[in-house]
């Protein structure tokens, strides 16, 4: 008897129903809920844009939150309209994260954390041929040694009697510019590629304490020093990310509020930083099997759109310069 050939449409069927079982059983860690009401939410950069908009959606659902900034009389002010806005009082501290000895004793002082943000951050954007060291050295120890102060200073507390709370939450503000490195951010990139590697090591560590990781990566964001910096991006900067919108603090804060309830490891906030996630996905963690079955099944179109993007940004850099040459 002849075979049957096997047709294309069937293959489109019976891939899912022998990849989506399977991707259920080997998908880890596990999914997870993590409560906000009545737990602690501390969170660093806690005093504008995406910081105090995440703070206010925090307190509204019941949470005691700590905010931990440099400023003062702005800390001050975040207090003061988080308790108009939702009738609750909040504690707030001023440190620099790159004291870690500062930084210890404001967690010491805040008492056990459930939830940590490490939502504080600097950008400056520069070729790096132009920058200055210091500059450099500045963004990188605010950006990842600040995270890494934060997180060692936090974990010892988290851990102790974690069975008797419920499940904890780590989550680490990157950004898109960490995801993919872009013309006039090298500095940048740098200090946010390097929370993924934390991120990824880190929840292997303290899986095992029912903390859970979420790494989110926002686009520009119309926060207070947002105008200022790309005041100084590079003209080539600004056309290669021209495609790229910027997004309220407020939409930014709900994704990852979202993102952190669910112990979701990797957070995009826009449809962009979706399709990013799907390219770099590489070998971090996944919670969901079906988000991993849409990894699976659409990689190598993402990876396609990638090489386009990146034909059109290596397009944009021969134009310029060829530009500036006959100039």
């Amino acid at each position: 008897m002849a075979e049957v050939p096997v047709s294309f449409s069937s293959l489109i069927l019976i891939i899912p129903l022998f990849l989506l079982p399977l991707l259920h059983f080997i998908v880890r860690p596990k999914p997870v809920r993590i409560p906000i009401k009545n737990r602690h939410v501390f969170i660093t950069g806690g005093s504008s844009g995406i910081g105090l908009a995440l703070a206010h959606l925090c307190a509204k659902q019941g949470a005691d939150v700590t905010l931990l900034a440099r400023n003062v009389a702005k800390l001050e002010e975040a207090k003061h309209s988080i308790k108009l806005a939702t009738g609750r009082d909040i504690n707030i501290f001023s440190a620099d994260v790159r004291d870690y000895g500062a930084v210890k004793r404001v967690v010491e002082e805040a008492g056990t954390i459930d939830v940590l943000v490490c939502n504080h951050g600097v950008f400056v954007p520069q070729e790096l041929e132009e920058q200055e060291l210091e500059e450099i050295k500045f963004m990188v120890d605010v950006n990842l040694m600040g995270t890494f102060h934060l997180i060692k200073a936090a974990l010892p507390g988290m851990k102790k009697n974690r069975a008797g709370r419920g499940p904890g939450s780590i989550a680490i503000m990157s950004s898109q510019a960490g995801q993919v490195g872009i013309y006039g951010y090298t500095a940048y990139s740098a200090s946010k590629f390097g929370l993924k590697g934390l991120a990824e090591a880190l929840q292997q560590e303290i899986i095992a304490n029912n903390i859970h990781v979420s790494l989110i990566f926002p686009p520009d964001t119309e926060t207070p020093g947002f105008a200022e910096e790309t005041k100084r991006r590079p003209q080539l900067t600004s056309i290669i990310a021209a495609s790229s919108g910027a997004m309220k603090p407020e939409e930014v804060a709900k994704k990852a509020l979202s993102g952190i309830q669910s112990g979701t490891f990797i957070v995009p906030c826009n449809f962009e930083g979706f399709l990013l996630s799907v390219a770099t996905a590489g070998l971090s963690p996944q919670r969901s099997y079906l988000m991993a079955f849409v990894e699976v099944i659409t990689a190598g179109v993402i990876r396609l759109a990638g090489l386009f993007f990146q034909w059109n940004w290596y397009g944009s850099i021969e134009k310029w310069y060829a530009t500036k040459r006959i100039s």
